[in-house]
């Protein structure tokens, strides 16, 4: 991330932070170190900035979870059983982030859906997330791939500025 980004973001923190503690003084309240070194970074910061520019905006999880089995008591121990790996309930190939950009059209304030699809390094779109850009699309969203901080603003200032 550039010096001229972490600043922004780290401004935008800071003035949320004085809204939400107005006593006391720049100083005493840490900042994050907004980064974008990786995919889980990356993914903070661009759902920071979104949040803090007045947007709504939520990492989506899509992977399952996994279930512990039980624990039997079984004479004077304890028989751990195995577990087992629950799949996710949401649609296969949902980007990382589900964004609602707030829009002026005709003097009314509308919501925008945008998805954001991190991708870091040499990580490659599957052709299930492939299918969700498609029909994010075709529904009237709109879909980004972002790498990394400055490529997630670009596309966003450009986003703003066509609506």
């Amino acid at each position: 991330m550039n010096k001229q980004n972490k600043q922004l973001l780290q401004q935008m923190e800071r003035a949320q932070q004085r809204i939400k503690y107005p006593s006391l003084p720049d100083h005493a309240v840490a900042l994050t170190n907004w980064q974008d070194n990786s995919a889980n970074a990356l993914t903070k910061s661009i759902i920071g900035f979104l949040n803090m520019s007045g947007h709504f905006a939520e990492r989506i999880n899509t992977m399952g979870t996994y279930r512990q089995g039980r624990r039997l008591k079984v004479g004077e121990g304890v028989r751990q059983m195995p577990g087992r790996y629950v799949p996710t309930t949401g649609v296969k190939g949902s980007a990382d982030i589900s964004s609602t950009i707030q829009v002026n059209v005709n003097g009314k304030q509308i919501g925008l859906s945008v998805k954001w699809e991190v991708k870091f390094s040499k990580d490659r779109q599957s052709e299930h997330q492939k299918k969700y850009q498609e029909e994010t699309e075709k529904a009237g969203g709109y879909y980004f791939i972002v790498r990394d901080f400055e490529d997630f603003k670009e596309k966003y200032d450009e986003l703003i500025k066509h609506l």
